[in-house]
């Protein structure tokens, strides 16, 4: 039962060796822990607050680079847009040139048919005025008294000629 109610002799000595311990942990080994304590608090504090700053560091990288995404998708945009609006004034320009050689070489076709068509006609007066006066020429040489003769001798000149 002594161990149960402890007399005041150990009482006593307990409680001195207890106060004397408690003296010589506040004297030398308080001040360090206290000192090592603050010490990771505020290396705890310092992270937390570096962390805080990387992240808003981040959030503020993140913000310029979808800004830059941004700014890159409306120039790739645009320059699509150059390019096609480029593109589609090439094929204009190309569709009038072609339509302008086009309507220039109807022009001279139609210029060479005319020159031919001219020359075909005056060939044809030409010739036509060449067998009038070998006709007019063979006419009067026959006999000019027998105007039924001289109409079958038209028509057999007119069908022995034969236009190339």
């Amino acid at each position: 039962m002594e161990l149960v109610t402890p007399n005041f002799g150990l009482i006593f000595w307990q409680l001195v060796t207890f106060l004397i311990v408690l003296f010589l942990l506040t004297k030398f080994a308080w001040k360090p822990i206290m000192n090592a304590l603050r010490e990771r608090e505020t290396s705890i504090e310092n992270a937390l607050s570096a962390a805080e700053k990387a992240k808003l560091e981040m959030q503020g990288l993140k913000a310029e680079n979808e800004k830059l995404l941004a700014e890159a998708r409306m120039e790739r945009d645009k320059i699509l847009k150059e390019a096609s609006d480029a593109g589609n004034a090439l094929v204009e320009n190309a569709r009038n040139k072609a339509n302008e050689e086009g309507a220039r070489l109807i022009a001279q076709a139609r210029e060479a048919i005319e020159n031919e068509k001219r020359a075909a006609l005056t060939e044809v007066k030409n010739m036509a005025a060449a067998l009038s006066v070998d006709i007019a020429e063979r006419i009067l040489r026959r006999e000019l008294n027998d105007p039924q003769a001289q109409q079958a001798l038209a028509q057999d000149y007119i069908r022995e000629v034969t236009l190339n």
